[in-house]
């Protein structure tokens, strides 16, 4: 049952993101790929409340975690989208978009986590 729940929710994440990159891409025109920073954030915001959800409700149905932790949220995500963009960003002598882009992806992708992660073990 796993494996359909991740598979489901990545198929929902790729999509969404898709999604944000088209209605982005309409609107804004710059070198700041905008629809990678805001999936990224947002994957990032949704899996610090999910799992701020499941550390505290242990009832919660088993499908579901992998479903939107795993599934959704690595679907929604794009490591390798972020690495190609800054990347082309560099090779386009844009190098001063692909460093703001690396420091704000890192700065909110990870201060998210940090500021709003609720972890028992911490």
């Amino acid at each position: 049952m796993n494996w359909l729940a991740v598979f489901i929710g990545g198929g929902i994440g790729s999509l969404s993101r898709f999604g944000i990159s088209v209605i982005l891409l309409k609107y804004f025109k710059t070198n700041l790929p905008y629809a990678t920073l805001l999936s990224n954030f947002l994957a990032c915001l949704i899996l610090v409340f999910a799992l701020n959800y499941f550390n505290s409700n242990e009832n919660t149905t088993k499908w579901l975690k992998p479903l939107i932790i795993i599934g959704f949220c690595g679907g929604f995500s794009t490591f390798s989208t972020f690495s190609l963009e800054t990347f082309e960003l560099l090779k386009n002598n844009a190098a001063h978009w692909a460093f703001i882009n690396i420091g704000i992806s890192l700065i909110a992708c990870i201060g998210i986590i940090y500021l709003l992660y609720k972890s028992p073990a911490i």
